[in-house]
């Protein structure tokens, strides 16, 4: 059994180890089948999901700005170190969103733009089927 831990994406084969991010605790989940298959099993669907010429090919200049604000971000946070997306130092993906859109840095608000979809998206949201608002989507009134 493999598990992997929510705040650094770390697999480990046991649950309750010492994570690198240092997360205090850890937060490990079972990885499962369904939890690492990203695209679907049917091969007629995955081609419902052109990532070379659906997306690279329409954003290269875009998707190597944002790689490389990748690279910055884990800088910041790990200077000298792999890059890594450690999701326990910063959810605030919305309001850091605004504030580069506000001071014009369009390949920050791309990153997080594209770090809330993931979140989201590893919540539930189906971006395909009903559009429905998640609880951290809601206004309320």
């Amino acid at each position: 059994m493999t598990y992997q831990c929510d705040n650094c994406d770390k697999s480990s084969e046991i649950q309750y180890a010492v994570c690198d991010c240092y997360a205090a605790p850890p937060a490990w989940r079972e990885i499962t089948e369904s939890s690492t298959q990203l695209l679907p099993a049917d091969s007629s669907e995955r081609k419902t999901y052109p990532l070379y010429s659906g997306v690279l090919q329409y954003f290269p200049h875009a998707l190597i700005a944002v790689a490389h604000q990748s690279w910055l971000g884990s800088q910041q946070h790990r200077p000298g170190k792999e890059v890594h997306w450690d999701k326990s130092k910063s959810s605030d993906e919305l309001d850091a969103l605004m504030r580069h859109m506000a001071e014009g840095e369009w390949a920050a608000v791309a990153w997080r733009a594209l770090a809330h979809l993931e979140r989201e998206m590893e919540k539930g949201y189906d971006p395909v089927g009903e559009r429905q608002p998640t609880q951290s989507t809601t206004i309320s009134k």
